[in-house]
This record gives C-alpha cells, structure tokens and sequence, in this order.
C-alpha cells in the first residue's frame, strides 16, 4: 500500500481558488472527490500515478473546505461543476485530460465527458455508474423507488436537517460514514422513513476501519469541520437541477474510453444495478465493470494498490 505523505498546493482559476493534492511532473490527470470526503481521499493514488510518470491533481471542489470560491453560482448543478474543472484544466496549461473520479466526482465526470468531450481525453470512474440520462427527475423516482422507507439522498433534501445533524459530532458523524460504507456487517435497510441518518450507519461503539488511520479521520474531520456539511451536501440538493440543465445529452452517449470499477459491497450500486446493465449501451468504449470482491464504497481507500494498478493499466502511460 502506498503511504507517501500527501503534498499540498494551490491553484488558482478564473472560478476558484482550490487547495489542491499534487505529484508528479508529468502530463496531469485530475483525481475528483466524492462525499464526505475531499483530495486527502486519494492519497494513496497522487504518489502512484506520479511513480507511474505523471501529474497527479486532485482539487478540493466547491462547497468543501480549501475550495475558495471566486464565481458563486446557484446551486451545485454539474454544468456549473463541470466549469470549474474545465477552468482548473485552462489554469495549468491543459488542453485535454483523463479524469478518474469517486462517487460524487463520478457522477460529475461521466457529464464532464458529456459537456466537454475535447477537454476529457478517457473516465476512470470509480462507485457510480452511467447508464444515461434517467427517463425523469431523480428525486422523484428515489420516493417511488423506497416507497415509506428512509433514504439517504431524499434525507439530505432539506436544508438545515443533515447538517445539525452531522456537524453535531462531526468526527463521530465521519466514523460512522465511513464504518458503514466499507463494513461487512453494515445493513443498507429498510429504516423507517422516520429514522435520522446516523441511526442507519452501524458502526461498532470504538475503533476505525482497518484502512482508515487516526490521523486519516482527524485530517477529514478538520476539513468538514472548516467547512460545514451544507456545501457537500448542496451536491445531493442539485439533482433535478443537473438533470434538468443535461436535458441537451439525452440519449447522448460517452464517446471516450471509460473504465469503471466498484466495490461487490458498495451500497451505491445497489441502487443502481440498473444503470451498470445499460453501461455497455450508453459508453461506447468500455472497460468493465470490475467489481473488487469483499470492498466496499470507499473502494480507492479500502483497496488501494488494485485501484492503483488498474487505473494505471487503463491510462496506458504517459
């Protein structure tokens, strides 16, 4: 396992100004977060990718701490975030690059790819699928899908409610997420409706998942702690309004190479067993989808050197 101390820099765009986590000196690849994470999450992946002969950029994205924002937009919608690589793309001399990507930042390089496709030369996307546009506003079928059943994504709707929640505690708040989405006794549900969203993340009442440091979770905790759980979660509050704003891509398909790999015990593709079976039909140049067996959700932290090795076999070299 790779566990090189991660180096800090900062980048400044005409959007924002992000902290970004950086080696390497060799043609760039971008690294893009999920939640609640940040770019410490690929601390493991800068030092290989730079081994590997390049330069490895993963930013700090809007609405998290170390992401200073210079153009406010409304929302958190992916066209919007999309500029925000695109500019970060201009401010180091790019004209093109392989976006590899984690949960949220997936979801946000598959429409990447979709917006600017001279500006993406291939996908490493790791957690979440692209199965295509869906037939309607996501929201709406996430409360058809789980009927009176608590989800996480519709909890996550209201403003103010998570986040009194999560920042109550947010190292425990942190634990917790991060327990869950890697253990192997962690039950995705049902819980009512009602429940809050700490109540269904299991987690032992001490201790830390093996792949996961003390020092790991304090370096999240202070960055969550910096910047609040509204940003990060003002991604989940920008759904219909991503797939309102990608109307112009229905039907469109990913024309550059793709690879997407996922967890056999991620909850995420769960849910969205769907969309991996429409991949072969809505990427055109795929490879996969690799399922590492036994990991969970935070699949680059839990398994680091598989994800490593694949991502470097699929970008083919420098």
């Amino acid at each position: 396992m790779t566990t090189a101390k991660p180096t800090y820099g900062v980048i400044e765009t005409s959007r924002m100004r992000h902290r970004v986590l950086t080696e390497g000196s060799g043609p760039p690849v971008l690294l893009l977060h999920g939640f609640p994470e940040g770019a410490y999450s690929w601390r493991h992946q800068v030092s290989a990718l730079a081994a590997a002969g390049y330069r490895a950029i993963a930013p700090e994205q809007r609405g998290y701490a170390g992401a200073e924002v210079k153009v406010p937009v409304e929302g958190y919608d992916h066209v919007e975030l999309a500029l925000d690589i695109v500019a970060l793309l201009d401010a180091i001399g790019a004209e093109r690059a392989p976006i590899v990507a984690h949960d949220w930042g997936a979801a946000l390089a598959w429409n990447l790819a979709l917006l600017h496709p001279d500006r993406v030369s291939s996908v490493a996307a790791l957690s979440v699928p692209f199965g295509g546009r869906s037939k309607g506003p996501p929201i709406a079928a996430f409360r058809k899908m789980v009927g009176e059943a608590f989800f996480y994504i519709l909890y996550f709707q209201k403003p103010g409610v998570a986040e009194a929640e999560l920042e109550a505690d947010v190292r425990e708040s942190l634990r917790r997420f991060y327990y869950a989405g890697g253990a192997r006794d962690a039950p995705y549900g049902p819980f009512p409706k009602t429940a809050r969203v700490l109540e269904t993340l299991r987690a032992p009442s001490s201790g830390l998942p093996a792949w996961l440091s003390e020092e790991d979770l304090q370096h999240f905790t202070a960055s969550f702690e910096a910047s609040g759980f509204a940003g990060p979660l003002g991604w989940y509050r920008s759904m219909d309004r991503t797939w309102e704003r990608m109307a112009p891509f229905d039907g469109a398909k990913i024309e550059q190479p793709a690879l997407f790999m996922a967890g056999s015990l991620d909850p995420v593709i769960m849910f969205s067993r769907s969309a991996m079976e429409r991949m072969p039909t809505a990427i055109s140049n795929l490879s996969g989808p690799k399922l590492l067996e036994g990991v969970g959700h935070w699949i680059q932290q839990e398994r680091p050197d598989d994800v490593n090795r694949e991502i470097i076999a699929f970008l083919g070299g420098p």
